[in-house]
């Protein structure tokens, strides 16, 4: 009996995870949650713009870019995209169908880097899906009032990609947390403390607490989205730590590699 090569063991996990009723059905209700929160804040802003003071109209770039993707948003693709990804761990463990698996193919590592693979471009090509559907939606709808914000301005494409990303890398954030828990529960419990919770407890008041707070991903997403940085009449700027584009998507990347090696090691290392 030969070893499974790499190209086999994607084409396993790619089958596994398109089989599971409840990966379409989380995505799905996902993706209309996130699509109704930016299209409803696009509506408002085209309901209430003839009610809009002139420097409001004027700052228009600022708002019709946070109705392409919403803050509320963010935080529902992030739910899903991590819970997502820890189910193609904890799943497997919950069924016993790990034995199986480890059993077929002991290479464990490569088969978690197998798995890795594939939820992150499985998630990846998802979050490009909606963040584009949304973005088309909202600036569709806001062009109605000439408040639209077009593909080419300064700053958009970096708001487009990084909203994507968040996808993949919560997903990823999400298979590291399983593998260390391995319980279904628990794990949920720890991605919205940890991806959702912490980054609001956390100010920037003191260096400490700033470079932890910056170092959080959705605090990442939220400067990386953020087209009119400190341009904006109507807030308080600079904050007493700031963060840079850069150091962003330093934060995005070191949060995806580091939850896919831990998710490689832990089960490596770890008994079933």
């Amino acid at each position: 009996m030969t070893d499974a090569r790499f190209t086999d063991l994607l084409a396993a996990e790619w089958l596994k995870l398109r089989s599971l009723r409840s990966t379409y059905w989380a995505l799905g209700i996902g993706a209309l949650t996130v699509l109704g929160f930016n299209a409803n804040a696009a509506r408002n802003h085209y309901a209430n713009y003839s009610y809009m003071p002139a420097d409001m109209k004027a700052d228009y770039v600022e708002w019709a870019l946070q109705d392409a993707f919403t803050a509320g948003a963010a935080l529902i693709l992030i739910l899903v995209c991590a819970s997502v990804g820890a189910l193609t761990v904890v799943g497997e463990y919950a069924t016993g169908l790990i034995r199986t698996t480890f059993a077929a193919v002991p290479d464990r590592r490569a088969l978690m880097a197998a798995k890795v693979t594939v939820v992150a471009g499985a998630m990846t090509g998802y979050g490009a899906v909606v963040v584009g559907v949304s973005y088309a939606a909202t600036q569709g709808i806001l062009s109605g009032r000439g408040a639209d914000v077009p593909v080419s301005h300064p700053g958009v494409l970096s708001l487009l990609l990084a909203s994507a990303l968040l996808a993949p890398v919560s997903a990823l954030v999400g298979m590291g947390l399983g593998a260390v828990i391995r319980h279904g529960a628990t794990t949920t419990g720890a991605i919205t403390v940890v991806l959702l919770l912490l980054p609001t407890f956390i100010t920037d008041r003191y260096a400490w607490t700033a470079a932890v707070r910056n170092a959080l991903p959705v605090n990442a997403w939220t400067r990386l989205v953020d087209v009119t940085y400190g341009e904006s009449a109507v807030r308080i700027y600079p904050p007493h730590y700031p963060t840079t584009v850069t150091g962003s998507w330093v934060v995005f990347a070191a949060w995806a590699a580091v939850a896919a090696v831990v998710a490689v090691m832990v089960v490596d290392r770890r008994d079933v």
